[in-house]
């Protein structure tokens, strides 16, 4: 993958820095309350983290660990987390975190993207949400992997389980991000790992940089597991009515495989997720149910900003709502 074309001067300063240059390092501007839709901050953030994750082309992997891009990011990430907090702090109570997940997720009351997608959207803009799903699902769990090493008994036990799930259990060809490649494919859009970063908004970028945010933190490690948990939890009903919409704008089965198999296979997820990971942890870290369901509500949240954004963009919602 190129280095993607700056959007400002945070970008710009990076990018320049990846070339070998050592200019002064901008200071963190910008508006607070808004840096979810910040192009210039969260392209930068994205890209720092893609240097841990296969980098771009002409860089060398020694940039993961160059001490200014380290301290760059770092000054990135202050603002980040505290937009996230201020946004989505939840308060917790003592009932088992999994009857609190459930509930945060059945209160979600966000825009429903999925459901125009399965009846309304023409094909045009039913490209225009897969492409802009491939910033992460061409690397679909490899953020929540981080977790893995950071876990211990049961916990660990049930994140490998739902990972191993995720890369098709030892076969390439039934791994998520190759099935997403199939869709991408018959939608005429170049399946090239991180090909469309270029192109996608602020909130698309948004998604990913909250797992990466949780997954390169150890201190978040309970927020990456209610991340996950929140996806998982909200994934089999959506994932149901894209496949039909596909299917409507004339997908083969192989070409929806990817959301047919999110339908079977995450509905098994959702109760792994919940009680054998979320519980647990939990179980042996009590003070840790808040970070959780923190991760959870940020999952949620990041993911309305992002429905309500396309649908907007479609005219599909009402002006008065995406401005709620």
């Amino acid at each position: 993958m190129r280095v993607p074309p700056a959007r400002g001067p945070l970008s710009g300063w990076l990018i320049s820095r990846l070339e070998g240059h050592s200019d002064p390092i901008p200071p963190v501007d910008g508006d607070r309350a808004a840096r979810w839709a910040d192009e210039d901050f969260q392209l930068t953030l994205w890209c720092c983290y893609e240097l841990s994750y296969r980098g771009f082309d002409g860089v060398p992997a020694e940039a993961e660990w160059d001490p200014d891009i380290l301290a760059f990011r770092t000054r990135l990430e202050e603002p980040w987390s505290d937009w996230l907090r201020d946004a989505w702090w939840p308060k917790a109570t003592t009932e088992p975190v999994s009857a609190q997940l459930r509930r945060m997720v059945d209160a979600d009351d966000g825009p429903s993207l999925a459901a125009y997608l399965h009846r309304h959207a023409d094909l045009g803009q039913f490209a225009e949400f897969v492409a802009n799903r491939s910033v992460y699902q061409l690397k679909e769990a490899d953020p929540h992997s981080f977790g893995i090493p950071r876990l211990d008994g049961a916990a660990k036990a049930a994140l490998v389980e739902i990972q191993a799930d995720e890369y098709g259990g030892g076969r390439p060809e039934r791994m998520h991000a190759e099935l997403f490649r199939t869709t991408m494919r018959w939608l005429g859009l170049d399946d090239s790992y991180g090909y469309y970063v270029p192109d996608v908004p602020a909130v698309t970028l948004a998604l990913s940089n909250v797992m990466s945010l949780f997954a390169f933190h150890r201190r978040w490690i309970g927020a990456l597991v209610g991340h996950l948990a929140a996806l998982e939890m909200t994934s089999t009903l959506p994932n149901r009515r894209y496949a039909a919409g596909a299917a409507r704008l004339g997908a083969t089965a192989d070409q929806a495989r990817y959301f047919t198999e999110h339908v079977e296979a995450d509905a098994v997820h959702e109760q792994i997720a919940a009680h054998d990971l979320c519980d647990s942890y939990v179980a042996d870290h009590p003070e840790a149910a808040p970070d959780v369901l923190f991760g959870a509500a940020c999952s949620l949240g990041i993911d309305n900003l992002f429905a309500t954004h396309l649908l907007t963009t479609w005219h599909a919602i009402p002006d008065e709502q995406a401005a709620s």
